[in-house]
């Protein structure tokens, strides 16, 4: 039986994943393979290439033939030099720097926050500042002399409570009310 390393390919649509598989040759692409000996993630930066490197020894061994994309991952990877006998043995494999933690940029930008004055921290609108800057600096005050005018003050009485004399209604009884009323139901 003849065996191939070759990728099977996996994930979304626009994010793919391979596995690094050893299968047999008439199989698909994505079918049934003999042994997962690796993967390989080209979405990210530098792209993530890890191969289990005794496995893939064995498989080369014993006579599995890379793909050309394996072949370039064994290469990066050092296993093909390994396998060859080649120098180089240790790859030209990237590594990722490590990423600060993000609590400590959190608490970076809060004491950075803390740090800084609190007037600057928004900016007022336009007409804000102009009635700001009129409080602080108000305009001098020219004093101009008029010709005064005389107030001529004429004086009203008032009129006090005896002059006023309050009319009262008479009383009117309830019985001229019912009189005058029968006076104009008879007519």
């Amino acid at each position: 039986m003849s065996t191939k390393i070759r990728l099977m390919r996996m994930g979304k649509i626009r994010t793919p994943f391979f596995r690094i598989v050893v299968t047999d040759s008439r199989k698909a692409r994505n079918g049934l393979s003999i042994e997962e000996i690796g993967r390989y993630v080209p979405g990210q930066e530098p792209s993530i290439m890890e191969v289990n490197s005794d496995r893939a020894q064995y498989w080369l061994g014993v006579g599995a033939q890379p793909t050309a994309a394996v072949e370039a991952i064994f290469k990066v990877t050092g296993d093909w030099q390994k396998f060859k006998g080649l120098p180089g043995t240790e790859g030209t494999l990237r590594f990722a720097t490590p990423k600060p933690a993000k609590s400590i940029a959190y608490e970076a930008a809060v004491k950075q926050a803390m740090d800084e004055p609190k007037e600057g921290a928004t900016t007022m609108k336009k007409k804000a500042q102009e009635k700001l800057a009129a409080k602080a600096n108000p305009a001098p005050v020219v004093e101009v002399s008029e010709p005064t005018a005389t107030e001529v003050v004429a004086e009203v009485s008032e009129p006090t409570a005896t002059d006023v004399v309050a009319e009262v209604p008479a009383e009117v009884t309830t019985t001229d009310v019912v009189v005058e009323t029968e006076e104009a139901a008879a007519e």
